[in-house]
């Protein structure tokens, strides 16, 4: 009824089962995988911070991109909010993104990355509340 596989599978073509090693791929260790998750929510959120025009926030969360990934990261330019909804927008992601941030650094035990994390993500949740209020006058 089914037709059979002719091909010879992955795990064979490169020459062993899953409990081999696998010489062919490149290997990270957890600690790597961590930090690359690290530099790359990081990244995100400087991209968020530059577009927010916070350039204290911006220089510390660049060092700590550059310290993961060794070079200097991508920065992003200031954006033109010309509506406070996107600027609340932006508030909300530059949040989540440092609560992911903050998720890693404590997983990988980073207390410089995780304590700039936190900060970051109380400033971001103050700036909803401001806002929120200030809606509601």
């Amino acid at each position: 009824m089914y037709e059979p596989i002719r091909t010879k599978s992955v795990v064979q073509r490169v020459g062993g089962h899953h409990s081999d090693s696998h010489a062919g791929y490149p290997h990270s260790s957890r600690a790597e995988a961590l930090d690359m998750q690290l530099a790359g929510h990081l990244a995100a959120l400087l991209a968020v911070t530059d577009e927010l025009g916070l350039d204290g926030a911006a220089a510390r969360i660049a060092a700590q991109v550059a310290r993961l990934r060794g070079s200097d990261p991508a920065r992003a330019a200031r954006a033109d909010l010309a509506d406070a909804g996107e600027l609340g927008a932006l508030h909300q992601r530059a949040h989540a993104l440092a609560g992911r941030a903050l998720v890693v650094a404590a997983s990988r035990a980073d207390t410089t990355v995780a304590i700039l994390a936190a900060e970051r993500m109380d400033a971001h949740a103050a700036a909803l509340a401001s806002r929120d209020l200030a809606g509601s006058l």
